[in-house]
């Protein structure tokens, strides 16, 4: 057993609104014409209304390639990194010399050495902390990360983790490509960070309510879909792989994959009453929905990230986790599945209980 010990989103600048962010990239996507009214049609169906942006919104246009998005990348993302990493620690009442291990993802920018590297010494953190900094995940890096960490804690009760995603999502937008994917991508992807801090369950949770403890994941790998979802690495950086298949897939697949999750420890769907959903699109938060035959109202935190700040890749379900905590879900006692999806593709799942007070 482990606990969520605290959840702390963070994001970049101010919002932009959807109309402002399409005046400024649609004509760096394609000339004048049906492609560049694609774009903003594709924006406008997105369901993101404001996002959050890395770099100011006219500086886009000078991004010289890859070497220069990918030095902003490690600038701004340890920016971003250390205001999360910090506040989540303040808000567990945990010391960074007390922290134990760090699990950092993201699949919008590369370093070595990563940007979890520097954290040590920017935070105070011990030494000889284990680092864990992962790549290749995509979106399902902030699902995949905290059950790893369950995983981990299992084995060493007595100690702190930190998970942290960053993902600057707009530094990966490929100019003068038209392709639909791309256009979509343009529209939909915004900039985050996310730290949680998960502790064994042999430390004492902090005052005040604690967070809900994790009991539980899966993974599932589902074979043959390696094109549907991820990049294609090009000498200008990262070209986003995105197939219209993946709502079909989901619906076809994620409901067997929810209920061999709960039944490996007795539950069946109608006992969760809590769903945290990655943002991932309308389309796939439709999917979900089908795929599980939810009420909309499950799946309203979920919907209203989206709109507020766009997919935020593996930062994403992070956010929506603490939308969720700070509503006082799960319930004591209550069920909860948390869900991303990402390249492979691939399913992540996450079974959480609402801890007693």
């Amino acid at each position: 057993m482990s606990r969520v010990l605290a959840v702390a989103p963070v994001l970049p600048g101010d919002a932009h609104p959807q109309e402002q962010i399409a005046d400024v990239i649609a004509p760096l996507l394609a000339p004048a014409g049906p492609r560049r009214a694609l774009a903003r049609r594709l924006h406008a169906g997105s369901g993101v209304r404001t996002r959050h942006l890395a770099l100011p919104l006219e500086q886009y246009a000078g991004l010289t390639g890859f070497a220069d998005a990918n030095a902003h990348f490690a600038r701004e993302g340890t920016v971003l990194a250390e205001r999360a990493c910090a506040r989540a620690l303040a808000a567990a009442g945990v010391a960074p010399q007390d922290v134990d291990l760090v699990f950092f993802t993201s699949v919008t920018g590369v370093g070595a050495p990563s940007i979890d590297a520097g954290l040590v010494s920017r935070l105070g953190l011990r030494q000889d902390v284990r680092r864990i900094p992962s790549f290749g995940l995509g979106c399902a890096g902030g699902a995949a990360g905290l059950a790893l960490l369950h995983d981990h804690l299992a084995g060493h009760p007595d100690r702190v983790a930190l998970l942290l995603s960053v993902e600057l999502c707009s530094l990966t937008f490929q100019r003068d490509d038209g392709s639909t994917a791309n256009l979509v991508s343009s529209g939909l992807f915004g900039d985050g960070a996310a730290a949680v801090v998960v502790a064994g369950d042999a430390v004492p949770p902090p005052a005040g309510r604690p967070g809900p403890e994790v009991v539980g994941s899966r993974s599932r790998l589902y074979p043959g879909t390696a094109a549907h979802l991820g990049w294609d690495v090009r000498d200008t950086g990262f070209g986003i792989v995105l197939s219209p298949e993946l709502p079909r897939l989901l619906r076809a697949h994620l409901a067997g994959d929810v209920k061999d999750l709960l039944a490996a420890h007795g539950l069946e769907p109608d006992d969760v009453g809590t769903w945290v959903v990655h943002a991932g699109g309308p389309k796939i938060v439709d999917a979900v929905r089908d795929a599980l035959e939810l009420p909309e109202a499950a799946l309203v935190r979920t919907r209203a990230t989206l709109a507020a700040q766009g997919n935020l890749s593996s930062s994403s379900v992070l956010h929506v986790l603490a939308a969720t905590v700070a509503d006082g879900d799960p319930p004591p006692g209550g069920w909860a599945v948390l869900m991303a999806f990402g390249p492979g593709v691939a399913a992540e799942l996450v079974l959480l209980r609402g801890a007693a007070a």
